[in-house]
């Protein structure tokens, strides 16, 4: 099916299989006058290593810690973890008010020792580094008895709540199922059941075809803005082929992901000339004990930046009461992209 013209011009809703949920879409107010929050952008120098910062090689962290003379990816268990490996097993189950204990680890990641840079800014050699690093940590993770489920993630710049500006993620691992890796199971699992297919090849096989919203391919992966995406220039890394975790990925799998995601973090930079903040994370099969087939890893970056480096896409008001409501199309945010790497 080949979207028409309407979607372009009119309001309409666009419907997300990954999670079953859809998402109100506003082309016309695109062409508003703007009155919203303009803010000064500041150019930020960061040193190649802070004194202060508690992630650099060599300082001392909040618990005392001292952090080894690190060349490469430097892991270690979260000081500060929300998730606690020794959480007393309890329930509450009293009417209306119920609770369970949850435990889980939590571990950070430093992606370079060199506090000057981001993903945008390192080698795709060094990239790959950082997904070895997650694949270790998900394969050692996955095999703890009490653990369900790895998510991966990073949160880039102070307006994504990032606290500290050193290049680094987060790896928080579960006894339970959260809640968007529960809609994205049922939901995949049901497409499988009824089609013998994983819901994202079929999708990314649409995609491949109308060539609307893709922002760049190599091999082995598509990036694209999702044609239910939520926030501005939101983008989706999708495999081509249908694997269920990262450590599926062959050795050349590995470096094509890690040219990936330098591709799109290096295009949202030149976005809008500034150090482009994101939430992303990494979405694959829970370490269930299954076969999970029916899953189809994925890796989503959802931007806050609207219009320019200095104002943002705010989720208040109807979004936070009804809907996610977005104003530029997925179509016209994959061309702004796709033309800023084509330039």
């Amino acid at each position: 099916m080949d979207t028409n013209s309407d979607i372009h011009n009119f309001s309409h809703k666009r419907y997300n299989p990954l999670i079953g949920e859809w998402v109100l879409v506003s082309p016309h107010r695109s062409k508003r006058p703007w009155q919203g929050q303009q803010e000064e952008t500041v150019k930020e120098v960061r040193p190649v290593h802070d004194a202060t910062c508690y992630l650099c090689a060599g300082n001392v962290r909040a618990n005392g810690e001292v952090n080894p003379d690190y060349k490469n990816v430097f892991v270690f268990v979260n000081d500060f973890s929300a998730l606690q490996s020794d959480s007393k097993s309890f329930k509450v189950d009293n009417g209306l008010l119920k609770a369970e204990s949850e435990q889980g680890v939590c571990k950070v990641i430093c992606f370079s020792p060199d506090h000057s840079k981001s993903l945008a800014q390192m080698n795709v050699r060094d990239i790959q580094k950082v997904v070895y690093a997650w694949q270790d940590e998900f394969r050692r993770l996955s095999k703890l008895n009490n653990i369900q489920y790895v998510q991966i993630f990073e949160n880039k710049g102070a307006i994504m709540g990032c606290s500290n500006p050193h290049p680094h993620g987060q790896i928080w691992s579960q006894s339970s199922l959260p809640n968007e890796i529960l809609k994205k199971d049922k939901h995949q699992l049901h497409y499988f059941e009824q089609n013998q297919r994983t819901l994202l090849s079929d999708y990314l096989k649409q995609e491949l075809q109308l060539k609307e919203r893709i922002v760049f391919e190599n091999r082995a992966f598509v990036v694209l803005i999702p044609f239910w995406a939520v926030w501005p220039y939101e983008t989706m890394i999708i495999p081509k082929l249908s694997e269920k975790d990262i450590l599926a990925m062959t050795e050349e799998e590995t470096i094509l992901f890690a040219e990936a995601i330098s591709v799109i973090t290096k295009l949202y930079d030149k976005l809008f000339n500034t150090s482009f903040p994101y939430s992303s994370g990494i979405h694959q099969a829970p370490c269930n004990g299954k076969k999970n087939e029916h899953w189809h890893w994925h890796m989503s970056f959802y931007p806050p930046l609207l219009r320019s480096a200095t104002v943002k896409k705010f989720m208040v008001g109807y979004e936070m009461f009804a809907s996610p409501q977005r104003d530029i199309t997925a179509e016209s945010a994959a061309q702004t992209l796709k033309h800023l790497a084509e330039n």
